[in-house]
């Protein structure tokens, strides 16, 4: 096969994540295929009003995207709207930032995940429908952190295997899972309920004191992951005061 065809992709399903501009009329994209995970793509000359690319490269929309290039940076080569998903507005449109932002910031290009893809599908879908956010953000960080590996122990014990208690607290070990005991000094696990991570587990909130304490946990969860980066539509979230109780922050 020759080196062209190796390193050109055609008509990938995907999203775009994010887009930025690069010299006077190009952008550099970054999307999430189905197929091939996140990917960075310079899209030349879609700055300009009559190329067939503006306007299509938009967050939060199905597309397919065909690129090539054997380097970190690919060259997009066409882009055409898929349609079939409405746009999420307010709240649900801050949302689907915070899910963009997690992909970028915790995905390593070039690696498939079309789990996490259809997940993102999903979550998206929801958002835009009007579904509760809460479920739809905390289901979308429990499958992200499956799919890097760093999947939650969610049913049981960590130190004896012994089913979750609801109604006992633990503490949760980032690297094991929820623990009866306390942690060494200078150590610190978040203190759940056994109901919560039960819930978590399920998908499914059934009071908003339960919906509450899965965002704090998920939050101490990924920001362990994260190490010193910061996500910054939480912020954005703070700053504006729109969102509900059970959404990001």
């Amino acid at each position: 096969m020759a080196r062209r065809d190796v390193d050109r992709h055609d008509e990938r399903a995907a999203f775009v994540l994010h887009a930025w501009p690069y010299k006077e009329t190009s952008l550099i994209v970054e999307a999430f295929a189905e197929i091939d995970g996140r990917v960075a793509m310079v899209a030349r000359g879609a700055k300009r009003p009559r190329s067939e690319l503006h306007g299509v490269l938009q967050a939060f929309q199905p597309v397919s995207l065909s690129w090539s290039g054997a380097g970190e940076l690919k060259t997009l080569i066409r882009a055409e709207w898929r349609g079939g998903m409405p746009l999420p507005g307010g709240s649900a449109l801050l949302c689907g930032f915070y899910l963009n932002e997690l992909v970028l910031k915790l995905l390593p290009r070039e690696d498939p995940h079309p789990r996490l893809y259809a997940a993102y599908r999903d979550a998206l879908a929801g958002l835009a429908g009007g579904a509760a956010q809460a479920p739809v953000l905390r289901r979308f960080e429990v499958a992200l952190l499956a799919e890097l590996g760093y999947a939650m122990q969610l049913s049981v014990d960590a130190d004896t295997g012994a089913p979750l208690d609801p109604d006992a607290r633990y503490h949760y070990a980032f690297d094991r899972g929820a623990r009866r005991r306390a942690p060494s000094p200078g150590v610190r696990w978040p203190e759940v309920r056994g109901a919560t991570l039960i819930a978590l587990a399920s998908g499914r909130f059934d009071d908003a004191s339960t919906a509450a304490e899965a965002k704090r946990l998920m939050r101490d969860v990924i920001d362990h992951h994260l190490e010193s980066r910061t996500i910054q539509s939480r912020k954005v979230v703070r700053d504006l005061q729109t969102l509900e109780e059970d959404s990001i922050e």
